[in-house]
C-alpha cells in the first residue's frame, strides 16, 4: 500500500477529510520550500502537492503562472525539486508528497539523466523520484490511454499516478481514468484554469456521485477553494480539499521568515473548519 493510500485509509477510519495544500516549488524563495512543507504539516496538511515549475503551464491561472516564472528565474527545475523532497524526508517520513506538473520536464529529465544504473523498464525520473521520497505524480497533460506503462513503473515503486477530472469529463473518460488511477483523483471544480471563477458547491455536490460510479479511489476537489467556509462545504461531499492559488497569494511578498508562519496559520484555519 502506498503512503497516499495508507493516509486516506487512516483518515476514513477517523471520519476525517484530507487537506492537500499546493505550492510551486521554489516560490517565493528558492530555498524556502522544505521549511514551507514542514509548516504545511504543522498546519494540518495530510498530503502535500509540489508544483514543478514549467514555462508553459496550460492548466494554471495567472497566480500560479507567476509563481512558476519566479521559481524558474531562480533556477528551479526538476533536479532541484527532487532535492527539496529529499531534504523534507530527512525529518518527515510519513506525509505523502505529490509532484504536480507537465510532461515536458518529466520526459526531459529522463532523457538527460539516462544512465547505466537506471533499472530496466524504469525511467530515470521514476527511479530518482522514488529514491527522493515522492509518493505520487500528477501530470496534467498525460491522458490515461497513453500512460499505462508509466503508471506501472510508478506502481512498482509504490508511487501513485493521479489524474484530473473536470466538469466536462464524460463517463468514458472517467472509466479510462478509473482503470489506472491510484492514490486519489483530483476533480477540477471549475471550467478554466486555477484560481478562476467562483466555486459552485452545488454543482460539485451533484458531480461527485457520478464520478464515484466509475472511480473507486478517493476524490479530492480543487480550483477555487479560497477560505475555511468553502473548504468545509466541499469537504461534506469530497474526500479531500486541495488549496493552491490562495496559499500562493498569501505568501507572495512576505519576508522570508514569515512565509512558513503565514502558510501554517492559514492551514490551521482550514483544518479547523474541516474537523468541526
Amino acid at each position: 500500500m502506498s503512503r497516499i493510500a495508507a493516509t486516506f485509509t487512516r483518515l476514513q477510519a477517523q471520519g476525517r477529510k484530507a487537506l492537500i495544500p499546493f505550492v510551486t516549488a521554489g516560490f517565493p524563495y528558492a530555498d524556502v520550500t522544505p521549511e514551507l512543507m514542514h509548516a504545511f504539516v504543522a498546519g494540518g496538511a495530510d498530503v502535500i502537492e509540489l508544483g514543478v515549475p514549467f514555462s508553459d503551464p496550460s492548466a494554471d491561472g495567472p497566480v500560479i503562472q507567476q509563481a512558476g516564472d519566479k521559481a524558474l528565474a531562480a533556477g528551479i527545475g526538476l533536479v532541484q525539486v527532487l532535492a527539496m523532497v529529499r531534504e523534507f524526508r530527512q525529518t518527515n517520513n510519513s506525509t505523502p508528497v505529490v509532484l504536480m506538473g507537465y510532461a515536458n520536464p518529466v520526459e526531459r529529465y529522463s532523457q538527460k539523466h539516462r544512465r547505466a544504473d537506471t533499472q530496466a523498464g524504469t525511467s530515470a525520473f521514476v527511479q530518482d523520484a522514488a529514491a527522493a521520497g515522492v509518493d505520487g505524480v500528477l501530470i496534467v497533460d498525460y491522458p490515461p490511454e497513453e500512460c499505462e506503462e508509466f503508471a506501472a513503473e510508478l506502481k512498482a515503486k509504490q508511487m501513485d499516478l493521479i489524474f484530473l477530472l473536470a466538469p466536462t469529463s464524460t463517463d468514458e473518460r472517467m472509466q479510462q481514468v478509473a482503470r489506472i488511477a491510484s492514490g486519489y483523483v483530483y476533480y477540477v471544480s471549475l471550467k478554466g484554469v486555477t484560481g478562476s471563477g467562483a466555486l459552485d458547491t452545488d454543482a460539485v455536490e451533484a458531480m461527485l456521485p457520478r464520478i464515484r460510479q466509475h472511480v473507486s479511489v478517493p476524490v479530492g476537489v480543487g480550483f477555487g477553494i479560497r477560505d475555511a467556509s468553502t473548504a468545509r462545504a466541499i469537504s461534506r461531499v469530497a474526500d479531500a480539499v486541495v488549496i493552491g492559488s490562495r496559499i500562493i497569494q498569501l505568501i507572495d511578498g512576505q519576508p522570508r521568515d514569515q512565509v512558513a508562519v503565514t502558510a501554517e496559520k492559514f492551514l490551521r484555519e482550514i483544518r479547523s473548519a474541516l474537523d468541526s
